[in-house]
């Protein structure tokens, strides 16, 4: 039990490591004063630029596979259910940034493609389709995180509470680009 406390603690403190607020201070840029004041992988990409954006994605993507590998290497896979929420709070809510953190989409996708590689894949691909088609990376976030959770729940009933949490949290963090995207108002990326 104390181990498993451990794992989730560690996991959420990975979820703390910013790539994007790290990268800003390396560019003398406060990127969450800067853009959309997102600490996320688009925000990087629009205010510092192309390998920024990678090194961000990237990142964020490896903390959220880790978690789970860390969970499942000490626990089993409830464990490492739970680590990967952790993780994925911890990059929305990091303590080690007044709690002011990214939207979560790429931890949850290093999460995600980890415990569930099939579904993982099967509904990154649809959300890379809306990107695609609109050209706003903000759809395909929301759209994954409605289809996650329904593509979850009916591969295993197991996975519906955790799959519900991550895509209700990415909603909400995602609630002032669902105002905008039903407005038009939502910025455009260059694919």
């Amino acid at each position: 039990m104390g181990v498993s406390i451990i794992a989730v603690a560690v996991s959420y403190l990975l979820g703390n490591i910013s790539p994007a607020i790290l990268l800003g201070r390396i560019y003398e840029v406060d990127i969450k004063k800067e853009g959309s004041g997102n600490a996320g992988t688009t925000n990087v990409l629009r205010v510092l630029g192309k390998k920024a954006a990678v090194i961000t994605l990237f990142i964020d993507v490896l903390k959220g596979a880790a978690a789970v590998i860390l969970g499942s290497f000490i626990g089993n896979g409830g464990l490492a259910l739970i680590c990967g929420v952790a993780v994925f709070c911890g990059h929305i809510w990091p303590a080690f940034y007044k709690f002011k953190g990214g939207k979560g989409v790429a931890t949850a996708l290093g999460v995600v493609l980890t415990a569930t590689p099939v579904l993982g894949a099967a509904t990154l691909a649809v959300a890379l389709l809306i990107i695609a088609v609109t050209r706003r990376v903000s759809a395909g976030s929301v759209v994954w995180a409605v289809v996650f959770p329904v593509a979850a729940t009916l591969y295993d009933p197991d996975l519906m509470v955790w799959s519900i949490v991550m895509g209700v949290i990415i909603i909400i963090t995602h609630r002032q680009n669902i105002v905008r995207l039903f407005k038009g108002q939502e910025p455009k990326i260059r694919l």
